[in-house]
């Protein structure tokens, strides 16, 4: 059964309150152009609960990078084919103005953790990020939501806000999902050249077996790519870098 496709948080709020009591959902939220990282959130999702459900929003206010955003590929008609063939049951797609009436007035900030790392790099990304998940978070009220460790710092800001704020929902870890060279599926991975797709596995190479996060940072610089960052922090390695046009991010346990 195709799943439920809701464009207004009104027709998601409704639907939602017209569950049976008790009924557990699962939520997995996402920007699309879905792979198979996201698969396997679902899958657990919908393995744990009654109910799941697949948020679709290409969210403006966590990119720093006009072009960035406009370039985000956009597969809806294959997203909704993935959703049915894992059976979600609900798709919220909303656009801009239903998600941000205020026009982003109102926002989430943190101020440590965020101002590291991407943090530093993107300048109001973190603040993007938690403001929507609060705003789906609310909308959808799950039991669990599922965030992957690939966008590792995503994660634990998460889990930091809902612990903040008191939210009534457990957020669920999963790992993360590499192809078979080691590279991190990512949306962005398709708009990598087919040389640059080649060499993009050697970061992850590199982050495991490098002595130092330096170490591994020079090698990479000596390949002619820029690192945005390359650091070790809280018992794990973290890089960004971009590799032509695309920005990669990933990170290991050390």
């Amino acid at each position: 059964m195709s799943p439920l496709v809701f464009n207004t948080p009104e027709e998601l709020q409704a639907w939602r309150s017209n569950l049976p009591a008790g009924t557990t959902v699962g939520f997995v939220p996402t920007m699309g152009a879905l792979h198979k990282g996201h698969e396997t959130l679902l899958q657990k999702s919908v393995s744990e609960n009654q109910i799941t459900v697949l948020s679709i929003f290409v969210n403006p206010t966590q990119f720093n990078d006009k072009k960035d955003f406009e370039k985000y590929p956009l597969t809806m008609e294959a997203d909704l084919a993935l959703a049915k063939k894992n059976g979600v049951h609900a798709v919220f797609n909303p656009i801009y103005s239903s998600m941000y009436p205020d026009d982003y007035r109102y926002k989430i900030s943190e101020n440590d953790f965020s101002k590291k790392l991407c943090g530093k790099d993107r300048p109001g990304h973190f603040d993007g990020v938690l403001t929507v998940v609060m705003k789906l978070l609310n909308l959808v009220q799950p039991q669990k939501a599922y965030f992957g460790e690939k966008d590792y710092q995503q994660l634990h800001l998460i889990q930091g806000l809902v612990e903040a704020f008191f939210l009534p929902y457990k957020i669920v870890p999963v790992a993360t999902v590499r192809e078979a060279d080691g590279l991190a599926m990512s949306s962005r991975n398709v708009r990598l050249s087919p040389t640059e797709r080649a060499w993009a596995p050697k970061i992850h190479q590199l982050m495991k077996t490098a002595t130092t996060a330096s170490e591994a940072k020079k090698i990479l610089e000596n390949d002619g790519v820029e690192v945005d960052y390359l650091e070790d922090l809280d018992g794990r390695r973290f890089a960004a870098v971009r590799v032509g046009e695309v920005r990669l991010i990933d990170n290991v346990k050390i």
